[in-house]
């Protein structure tokens, strides 16, 4: 064993790489004090040398043109200070003997010991190093051994495969490309495109154009499942995942790395699931004195594949060793932080470059801090083996000032393909920071964009001028937007094809998601697709309104002067006074718009019978639906403060009626599953505990978020909660354009993250800050400072005026953010209206708003007191029986519904698949006049129970009674009854809009009106003295068609159709459910039960 007696502290390093020499340069340079003596081995002949240069090779042959030292440096150290070992790895570490013990039996003596020991190639299962012909692409001898077999005499004009488009893929592909006994060259990526870890899809369409232009193949979204031998036993092909074979006779595995911990796991150090070994902030191990830094490390389960962060590592704990305790005084201990994954290289002859958070866009999605989250994880990349290991060299490194840092991010781009060049710059959502970026083809920039991220200053340019210098047409209107930019991703429309249905005529914005089906998913595209057709139709030449919809020649702004004017109370009179067609019975984009005007103007109960059917199935039944027809819950927690008692009660409705629950972003418990007919019961619980409605389902004030300021905070200036819990009892219930949020910081480190709300308040010394019109969601925006040190005395009267003028002015369903930034003027103007009173409005505005708080009450207890509001949530009228509508599944412990198929197909359901002709059809009583609550006022509608199928039943005033098949063919979900009534001003047709994805079904034929896609079953209904009658085949026969079983979600369903079955051929066996078991009342003449087919198979 080494002796140990000298005053000087040794570091064993084990691993002699481009990491471990850049520890032993950095510590060797900075401990002027001579306390430490370093000890390395390294496991490979040669001293350490440039990896990165590893292509360079093929071409001089000289491993010293690639040493990071010459050997006259190592000649030159002092050996009381240096010793190095070559050729000699080590294999075993003593922690509690603190001794190392390499190949050569030499034992070494450590008071710390620093793992560098790198990384191995990945390699998938079905990889065979011993098959001649079979490479890794890793060091010298790696590369030797292929140099030595591409020069075989039988190597001539061979094929070679590098499996992996990453860099180190591209950097083997063009070494292999260079050989002059290799003819051709194939380059089989998972990935769509190549460096799909640095560039997004179009750069990496430009990189892909450049190597199929020098005669590389490249073959993406596809992987290999064998390698195949010839007689000989050597490598004569590939078996492709696509069922092809691919010839070849050199195969070279750049797939990604795999941490080299194997030392440490059998010393007993902790090792991360996905390998590395784990490291603190200090890049300390578990085992106390043994660090790790580079690829082997793993920091926040977090592995780098990348130079950069392992150099960072070794010059952290270099200078921990030797700068926290000096003759000066001590210092603060450095600890790892995200480290700059910025990358600039030449690969095959493309300049590629990637710096900062170079995705910056898709991380923003996810707000999570650094001590959370780390580094982004590294995507399995081509033929890694199930488990593979986890390497970050995807950034998640923040930049500029704290509140960009975690804000919402804008990218600007430039794509050039005829000079292949692509730029792609992101900036935080103010402009005033650069985020990342990444460049293709022209990286002259890079320098600059570097040294701008890295000194996170505020820009003094606009941030178009780093791509095109000059700004021009509008972002609002898509004008710089290329046509084959996606503006829908659930239905993959194009700008280029919405421009081509204006010019083809179409008028209005349902035309074109009549024609394209653009904004009839999710609906995130509509508010860029509505600018989009406006600027086309300006263009050519149509005139463009803002009418609030075809039935209304006026906008929201206009009908809510209107209706406040002429005191208008109830939807049918706002259509007689001034409908399009006074007698129209309204749709889907006019009821709620209307009925949350008369909210905030007269706030009465919006289950009041002329309100009721008006309103979205969320503001319908108090609660939010999710996907399977259930319902969550979130009663209000002002400011996110709650007591334990309160806490218990959640709990215990959670577990009595099986609700899944999550804490929400603002600081409230969200109840999950609830069915419809038990939210009375639920919101009954929930209100004798002292809760009441959080109005989560509503476009109202959602929550106040709030740090816990003074309250309990060491640097809290204000009372952060107890203003929040003030704002939050003033503003709850209040209908809005849109939802709307706020926020209350403490002091200026922002804990309640404000300046992403509605209206945020963050405490100064003098008083408040208050920023509005920020939000995050589809569309993030950053709150602009309206006022600055605002008294306390006056800020609850700005806010008043600042809320007011928005209902009063936005448009329908426009959140704060777009209000602020259609508004001509400004931020300037709206401090003119809000803080100078240059309308003379402000007094106006705050009597509104006094008189709106004023008729305040909580909708939950106004339907737990009312037992004839409680019947209106019942599954079926005619039946207390309850049927699922969707399988659940267990997930961490709780229960949620199986998944949706991703790839759904159309349905088109007509009454000519019911086997028996309607001939035989007979009348059925299912419901009473009664059960569907028939007013004057307004529409209404319920849903029945015959055997083991489901149909909604609807009155429109002066017309009628109507009944349709109760699920939505789009999504396979029971839900039509739920949904608005609407009509064709021109024709009166009639139509039910889907709650969820808002198709909309004719009443009387069933087609969609605005998805041909989809096609429900209609269905006759009279009236019999006070019975309703439905003219219907046997039940068999119909639930053949749409029983619930049949068409119920299943995850096993799901899954078939995702991997390419068909709902037609998928084969799956239903059994009744418990709850349908245990039932005894008969349904529909003599049938009960789940089915009245007789339990037989569904196929």
């Amino acid at each position: 064993m080494a002796d140990t007696g000298s005053e000087r502290k040794t570091i064993v390093v084990v691993g002699l790489g481009m990491v471990g020499i850049a520890f032993i340069e950095k510590l060797l340079d900075l401990d002027t004090e001579n306390r430490y003596r370093i000890v390395t081995c390294g496991e490979e002949v040669h001293l350490a040398y440039n990896r990165v240069a590893l292509t360079d090779f093929f071409q001089h042959r000289n491993i010293e043109k690639l040493y990071l030292n010459s050997p006259d440096w190592y000649a030159k150290q002092d050996p009381r200070r240096f010793e190095f070992h070559i050729g000699e790895a080590v294999t075993s570490l003593n922690t509690e003997a603190r001794v190392v013990t390499t190949d050569k039996g030499r034992a070494l003596a450590y008071d710390h010991c620093v793992l560098a020991t790198g990384s191995d190639a990945t390699l998938p299962a079905y990889a065979d190093l011993s098959i001649p012909g079979v490479f890794v692409y890793r060091n010298i001898a790696d590369v030797d051994k292929l140099l030595a077999h591409a020069e075989k005499e039988d190597m001539k004009d061979a094929s070679a495969v590098v499996l992996g488009g990453g860099l180190l893929g591209l950097e083997a592909a063009k070494a292999v490309y260079d050989l002059p006994t290799i003819k051709d060259v194939a380059i089989i990526h998972r990935q769509a495109y190549p460096l799909s870890r640095q560039l997004d899809a179009q750069g990496g369409e430009i990189v892909l154009r450049r190597i199929e232009g020098m005669g590389v193949r490249f073959l993406g979204g596809i992987s290999v499942l064998r390698l195949m031998t010839d007689d000989k036993g050597a490598l004569s092909g590939l078996e492709l995942s696509d069922g092809s074979t691919l010839q070849c006779n050199i195969v070279i595995f750049s797939i990604g790395i795999t941490p080299r911990d194997d030392l440490a796991r059998q010393a007993g150090l902790e090792c991360g699931q996905r390998g590395g070994v784990l490291v603190d902030d200090y890049l300390q191990t578990s085992a106390k004195d043994v660090y790790a830094i580079g690829e082997c490390a793993s920091w926040n389960n977090n592995t780098y594949g990348l130079i950069a962060p392992g150099i960072e590592m070794a010059d952290i704990l270099a200078f921990n060793f030797t700068q926290a305790q000096t003759q000066v005084g001590s210092f603060k201990p450095r600890q790892m932080n995200n480290p700059d994954l910025s990358t600039k290289l030449k690969l095959m002859g493309v300049d590629v470059a990637s710096f900062g958070d170079f995705f910056a866009e898709k991380h923003g999605q996810v707000k999570a801090s650094p001590k959370e989250s780390g580094s982004t994880a590294k995507q399995p990349q081509e033929d890694s083996p199930p488990g593979g290991k986890h390497d970050a060299s995807a950034p998640r490194k923040r930049h500029g000032a704290a509140a960009a840092a975690d804000g919402p991010v804008e990218a600007l781009t430039y794509r050039d393909p005829f000079a292949g060049v692509y730029k792609k710059y992101i900036f935080s959502a103010d402009g005033k920071y650069v985020l990342g970026g990444m460049m293709v083809g022209d990286t002259s920039d890079y320098v600059k964009m570097v040294a701008l991220v890295k000194k996170k200053k505020p820009l003094d340019i606009p941030p178009a001028q780093f791509v095109l210098g000059t700004r021009s047409g509008s972002e609002d209107s898509g004008a710089d937007l290329d046509d084959d930019t996606q503006i829908c991703s659930c239905h993959n429309v194009t700008k280029g094809r919405v421009v081509q249905c204006v010019k083809d005529g179409a008028q209005s914005v349902a035309d074109v998601k009549a024609q394209t089906k653009a904004g009839t998913g999710c609906g995130g595209c509509i508010p860029l697709l509505t600018n989009i057709v406006k600027a086309e139709m300006k263009k050519a030449g149509i005139a463009v309104n803002n009418n609030l919809c075809p039935h209304f020649a006026m906008s929201r702004a206009d009908m809510f002067n209107v209706i406040k004017i002429k005191q208008l109370k109830t939807f049918s009179t706002v259509m007689e006074t001034v409908g399009v067609r006074p007698d129209s019975v309204g749709c889907e984009v006019c009821k709620p718009a209307i009925e949350s005007i008369l909210s905030s103007l007269w706030n009465e109960h919006i289950m009041n019978p002329a309100h009721h059917a008006n309103q979205d199935t969320n503001d319908r039944f108090l609660a939010n639906i999710q996907r399977n027809g259930t319902f969550s819950v979130i009663p209000r927690i002002a400011a996110g403060e709650i007591t334990p008692e309160k806490l218990i009660v959640l709990g215990q409705v959670a577990r009595k009626y099986g609700l899944y629950t999550k804490i929400t972003g603002g600081q409230r418990v969200d109840l999950f599953g609830a069915e419809r007919a038990d939210l009375p019961s639920i919101w009954k619980e929930l209100v004798d505990a002292g809760f009441e409605s959080g109005h989560a389902y509503g476009k109202a004030l959602r929550t106040v978020k709030s740090c816990v300021g003074t309250t309990w905070c060491r640097y809290g200036v204000g009372d952060a909660v107890g203003l929040a819990v003030q704002l939050e009892e003033r503003y709850k219930g209040i209908r809005s354009p849109h939802k709307f949020k706020g926020g209350v910081s403490g002091c200026v480190r922002e804990c309640a993250e404000a300046q992403g709300k509605d209206f945020g308040l963050i405490a100064t010394d003098k008083g408040w800050n208050l920023y509005v019109c920020g939000n995050g969601g589809a569309n993030p925006r950053h709150a602009t400072l309206l006022a600055a040190d605002v008294p306390p005395s006056r800020l609850v009267r700005i806010l008043d005026r600042f809320i007011m003028y928005y209902i009063r002015t936005a448009d329908k369903l426009m959140r704060t953010a777009r209000w602020l930034e259609s508004m001509e003027g400004g931020i300037e103007k709206l401090r003119k209206v809000i803080l100078d009173d240059e309308l003379g409005i402000c007094a106006d505005l705050e009597h509104e708003m006094d008189e709106l708080v004023g008729t305040y009450a909580d909708e939950w207890r106004a339907v737990v007191n009312d037992p004839e509001r409680q019947k209106q949530f019942r599954q079926f009228v005619n039946t207390n029986e309850r049927v699922a509508q969707t399988e659940k599944i267990t997930e961490r412990g709780q229960m949620r519904p199986a998944n949706w198929s991703k790839a759904t197909p159309p349905l088109v359901m007509r009454e000519s698949d019911i086997a028996a002709p309607k001939g035989d059809w007979k009348w059925h009583k299912l419901a009473t006049v009664l059960d569907l609550v028939p007013t004057d006022s307004g529409t209404t509608s319920a849903a029945v129970r015959y055997g083991d199928s489901q149909i909604a039943i609807y009155h429109v005033p002066h017309r009628g009674y109507f009944a349709t098949q109760q699920m939505c063919p789009h999504r396979r979900a029971f839900v039509l009854d739920h949904g608005i009534i609407g009509d064709d001003p021109k024709s009166g047709s009639l139509y039910v809009s889907c709650p969820m994805h808002k198709r909309n079904f004719s009443l009387t034929t069933g087609e969609c009106l605005n998805d041909d896609s989809y096609g429900v079953v209609t269905f006759d209904v009279k009236i019999d003295g006070d019975d309703l009658l439905l003219l219907l085949p046997g039940p068999e026969d119909l639930d053949a068609v749409i029983g619930t079983s049949k068409w119920m979600v299943r995850q096993a369903t799901a899954e078939l159709i995702d991997r390419g079955a068909t709902e037609e051929s998928s084969v799956e066996i239903v059994g009744p459910t418990e709850s349908v078991e245990a039932a005894s009342v008969s349904v529909a003449d003599g049938c009960s039960g789940s089915s009245c087919s007789g339990g037989k198979l569904d196929w």
